[in-house]
C-alpha cells in the first residue's frame, strides 16, 4: 500500500487513537463496545493502550493501526483477538474512520495484516464475525478470501442490549506448526 502503513498500536499512539475512536464513537459502540468503553477520555485511552501493550507481550491480542503516510493520521484498526494457540486460530476485527470508507483501504490493510500474522504466528485459521446487516464488512472479508461458514443466532449483545445474529466467515492456511 503506497499511501498507508500498518503499525502495532502502542501507548505512543494514545492521543491519535483516542481521536479516531472519539470521531467514530457512535458507529463503533455496538460492535467495538470494549474499545469504546475504555476510551471515553484521553487518560482512559492511555491506560487502555498500556494494557494493550501487556496483552501484546502475552500474545493474547495484536492490534494494528492503519496510518496515512503523509499526515501520520490513524484512519483505522485491524485487531487480532480471541486467539487460540492450540489450533492456532484467531478472530479478526476491523474498522475505518468514516471519512476513509469506500476506498479499499481496509481490504488492502487486512490483506497485509493477514499475510504478516500468518507468516509470523503460523495461524491455521482466521475467522471474522459480522452482522448480516454490515454489507461493507461482508464485502471486505469475502475479498480477503474468507468463506461463510454459517450464522450463529443470538451470538452477540450490543451496547443497547439487543441480541444479534452473526455470520461466521473463515479462512484456512497451510502453515507448518
Amino acid at each position: 500500500m503506497k499511501d498507508y502503513n500498518i503499525e502495532v498500536l502502542t501507548s505512543a499512539h494514545s492521543t491519535a487513537f483516542f481521536q479516531l475512536i472519539d470521531t467514530n464513537r457512535s458507529r463503533l459502540e455496538d460492535f467495538f463496545a470494549g474499545t469504546v468503553k475504555y476510551t471515553t477520555n484521553l487518560q482512559d485511552t492511555i491506560k487502555y493502550c498500556q494494557q494493550i501493550e501487556k496483552r501484546i507481550q502475552e500474545r493474547t491480542y495484536f492490534p494494528y493501526l492503519i496510518i496515512e503516510k503523509n499526515t501520520k493520521k490513524i484512519v483505522g484498526l485491524i485487531d487480532v483477538k480471541n486467539i487460540d494457540w492450540t489450533i492456532p486460530k484467531a478472530e479478526l476485527g476491523a474498522f475505518i474512520d468514516s471519512n476513509f470508507e469506500g476506498f479499499g483501504i481496509i481490504t488492502k490493510s487486512a490483506e497485509l495484516v493477514i499475510d504478516r500474522i500468518v507468516k509470523t504466528h503460523k495461524f491455521k485459521k482466521l475467522y471474522c464475525r459480522v452482522s448480516e446487516q454490515n454489507k461493507r464488512s461482508i464485502n471486505v472479508v469475502l475479498r480477503c478470501g474468507f468463506e461463510l461458514e454459517g450464522t450463529i443466532r443470538c451470538d452477540y449483545k450490543t451496547t443497547k442490549g439487543e441480541l444479534v445474529d452473526l455470520n461466521y466467515y473463515g479462512r484456512l492456511f497451510n502453515t507448518p506448526i
